[in-house]
């Protein structure tokens, strides 16, 4: 008898163990990204382990545009998405099927990020700046786009038709640079990240920057109904890129002079984190920093304005607004 109340205790004791070790697993998450800057606190926390000391354990997926990762997301592919609104991702959010839960990147004065490029041929025909893309051939990713809405506003501040402006939708970021080099195009909305290399090759030419144009709020992190379900995962999530928020801001954008991030002993690890992530040189990096606010707020009123605009144009469909896709219970807005 002495013997069975043994085996029974040590069977308890087996079976209690293995459920302490699945309770202290960690919760799995994937992230749905692009390799640019506007990503750079998830890759300062993937690669500083700061999810990984949370509990999470993270598995980071690469697009090349920001519309797929919305459908990746809805479609359960992704767990998160970490990329730029557009007019897919709100017609998604306005059916239900997604909710915005945190501030990213925002085109700010000061901050590079997407430009205005001209090919060879049209710079030398008179394209010198961002206004004179009236009655161009402009390629860009998608249609309702982050571009698109770009230039929607660079059309509104100069006064001419949006609709007199060809949209050349290339679907990708590299499709949109190779149409440039190759002269198809008269200009092209694109990351500097992207552009960089066409431009050090002689292959397009610099118009200007969104953020000094017309700064707005440009990306978001969002999930779908099901992976908010699961509350801890998702506050372990944003509690750990509200650390790596600060830690962008305050190191690397707080340095920035002249839209240059200094190279020293204290930004260079994270500018490495961000090289290493988006397969830039790190002295290309450092003109490549987007604005993240430091407490990952989103700017609500200009997320509603941007929603109107894309209505307005027939990207969206009508009937919601902003706080329809925004989870309040995680969102601080600004």
């Amino acid at each position: 008898m002495i013997g069975i109340a043994r085996l029974a205790v040590a069977g308890l004791m087996a079976i209690m163990a293995m459920g302490m070790a699945r309770a202290e697993d960690p919760l799995k998450a994937r992230i749905g990204v692009l390799r640019l800057s506007s990503s750079a606190p998830v890759f300062i926390a993937q690669d500083k382990g700061y999810f990984r000391e949370a509990g999470l354990e993270v598995e980071l997926k690469f697009f090349d545009a920001a519309q797929p990762i919305a459908v990746a997301t809805t479609s359960g592919d992704v767990d998160f998405g970490v990329t730029a609104f557009t007019a897919g991702l709100y017609n998604l959010g306005g059916k239900g099927v997604l909710k915005v839960i945190g501030g990213m990147s925002r085109e700010k004065p000061g901050y590079p990020l997407i430009g205005y490029f001209a090919s060879n041929n049209a710079y030398a025909s008179g394209l010198k700046t961002p206004k004179d893309l009236a009655g161009k051939r402009v390629a860009m990713t998608q249609v309702g786009s982050s571009f698109h809405y770009s230039l929607g506003l660079l059309a509104d501040k100069y006064g001419f038709k949006l609709a007199d402006v060809k949209i050349v939708p290339l679907q990708s970021l590299s499709n949109a640079a190779a149409a440039l080099k190759g002269e198809t195009v008269d200009a092209a909305l694109l990351p500097i990240s992207t552009a960089r290399k066409l431009m050090d090759e002689g292959g397009a030419k610099f118009l200007g920057w969104v953020g000094d144009e017309t700064p707005w709020q440009l990306g978001a992190v969002f999930a779908a109904p099901k992976t908010l379900a699961n509350k801890a995962l998702v506050t372990k999530f944003l509690g750990v890129l509200a650390k790596a928020d600060r830690e962008y801001h305050d190191v690397i954008l707080t340095a920035m002079k002249d839209g240059v991030a200094p190279i020293n002993d204290k930004t260079r690890p994270l500018l490495e984190i961000i090289a290493k992530y988006t397969n830039l040189p790190v002295e290309q990096v450092v003109g490549n920093c987007a604005y993240i606010d430091p407490d990952g707020k989103l700017d609500v009123k200009n997320v509603d304005n941007q929603i109107k605009w894309l209505q307005e144009q027939g990207f969206v469909d009508k009937g919601f607004d902003a706080e329809a896709i925004i989870a309040k219970d995680y969102v601080k807005a600004d």
